[in-house]
């Protein structure tokens, strides 16, 4: 279904990884596992590490019935190696179809774009670009329930801090109302909404931008934009171009991969003409 999970992984756990050892990490954390034997014990041990860090309980029901996912582990495992050149990658990517719908969205959209953009600094096609490379203009969020998928990944001893730092903050995701435990389905590692937010980047980064109380990145396009506008503001953009190198460290703070920075640049630039 995604082509660009190993990058969303790349990116979220380059730009994210500060933030949840930082932010989430707890001081004692339960003991990792390689295999499903010792998953319920953790999960009861996370549990009270969870609540010791101000998780309520209503949130922590996310974690009643969660199981350990072979299939994830699986995904996380195998995730191959990229060796497409950028000509290819682009070309995958940047479809007549995908243009067609992001002109239009440009032009239906126009004063959203221009709301997002006095706020952020960051131009329409830009996030247009980023939406339909991420879940092709939010058709393709993913299904799967995110906190079976981040405790997994969590207990898992490859990398379990940053994932228990992620499984933290998505609690709070739940926990402050933007999202109900059952909307929380996504991406095999974590990731949600229409741009894929990671739920460190989540909490750090979401916006309320259609004033109902909440920052919902899975239904609403406003908050989509302005949120994914936010990110990119955080990693520094500057300015209104993004064209022959032009806020590339922020591009870079979405992507780490250049192939796919050169990707949302050239992406933009076709949709602005």
């Amino acid at each position: 279904m995604r082509a660009s999970i190993g990058f969303k992984v790349m990116r979220r756990a380059g730009a994210a990884l500060v933030l949840a050892l930082g932010l989430a990490a707890p001081a004692a954390a339960a003991t990792c596992g390689n295999d499903a034997g010792g998953f319920n014990a953790w999960l009861t041990a996370f549990r009270q590490e969870a609540a010791g860090q101000g998780i309520s309980a209503n949130a922590l029901r996310a974690l009643d019935g969660v199981s350990y996912d072979t299939q994830v582990i699986r995904l996380d495992r195998n995730q191959g190696h990229f060796n497409q050149s950028f000509e290819q990658f682009a070309a995958n990517r940047i479809t007549a179809g995908r243009l067609s719908k992001g002109r239009a969205i440009l032009k239906s959209q126009a004063a959203l774009f221009q709301r997002i953009e006095q706020r952020f600094g960051v131009p329409g096609p830009v996030l247009v670009a980023i939406w339909a490379m991420e879940t092709d203009f939010g058709a393709n969020q993913g299904k799967m329930p995110i906190f079976r998928s981040l405790a997994t990944l969590a207990y898992d001893c490859r990398r379990s801090a940053f994932f228990t730092g992620q499984l933290l903050d998505a609690l709070r995701i739940a926990q402050r109302g933007d999202l109900s435990i059952g909307e929380m389905r996504g991406a095999w590692a974590g990731e949600l909404g229409q741009t894929q937010f990671m739920p460190t980047s989540y909490v750090r980064f979401a916006v309320d931008f259609d004033g109902n109380g909440r920052a919902d990145l899975i239904r609403s396009t406003p908050d989509v934009l302005a949120s994914t506008a936010n990110y990119l503001k955080g990693y520094g953009w500057s300015g209104r171009s993004w064209e022959n190198g032009a806020n590339a460290g922020a591009l870079a703070g979405w992507n780490k991969a250049g192939v796919y920075q050169k990707t949302i640049a050239l992406f933009a630039t076709k949709l602005s003409q």
